[in-house]
């Protein structure tokens, strides 16, 4: 059975390696080395540095994930409160995985699109059913008005995900807020809520 500690300290040290190299440069050896290991050690727990990388995405959004799931349950709480609480927590988490240590590091704007665009392809596949879950309960109290939940909730993840993070295209706090208030303004006329209903998620955009 694959030893937990070396697991997670491979992926430690694939984290630190990354705030200074781009993944295309850094090496198994070099995350070996870091990690305090034999290189043999490293391919019996991955075949790759892809998939050390995929590895060390999925653990960074287990927290948000688990967060996600938790508000699923929690039918007491407005469906719009709780997608709100859940793109905190994924802009929290996303946050951490593309911080990169000293303004001085070496990591490039196209590295930084090259990992969110990984990091966004597990977002939505792992969050999109647990979402989908709380349009449709809110579909089911009469609180949204929308006929396709699964489709909504893929729309609202790509849209934050892309414009909150500013790596696949960048743009200023102005136009990130102009974004998300034509987000709030489609769902509020979408789901039938009075307009400026839904202006908690600007608060979003606070934090950016």
């Amino acid at each position: 059975m694959p030893n937990q500690l070396k697991y997670n300290q491979i992926l430690d040290a694939l984290q630190t390696l990354l705030e200074n190299k781009n993944i295309q440069t850094i090496s198994v050896s070099e995350i070996a080395q870091t990690a305090g290991i034999g290189k043999g050690s490293i391919y019996y727990y991955f075949p790759s540095k892809e998939a050390i990388l995929e590895a060390l995405i999925t653990r960074s959004y287990e927290k948000p994930l688990e967060t996600a799931k938790n508000l699923a349950k929690q039918t007491n709480i407005s469906p719009f409160i709780r997608m709100a609480m859940i793109f905190q927590a994924c802009r929290n988490s996303s946050s951490e995985f593309l911080r990169h240590g000293s303004p001085a590091s070496a990591i490039s704007s196209q590295e930084k699109a090259y990992l969110h665009q990984k990091y966004l392809s597990h977002m939505v596949l792992e969050l999109k059913p647990a979402l989908t879950a709380i349009i449709t309960q809110g579909i089911e109290t009469g609180e949204i008005h929308f006929d396709y939940p699964s489709a909504l909730a893929e729309i609202v993840l790509i849209v934050l995900s892309i414009k909150l993070d500013n790596t696949l295209i960048p743009s200023t706090a102005e136009d990130i807020e102009e974004t998300i208030l034509g987000l709030i303004s489609l769902l509020e006329k979408g789901t039938e809520n009075p307009p400026g209903s839904l202006n908690f998620l600007t608060t979003m955009v606070e934090s950016i």
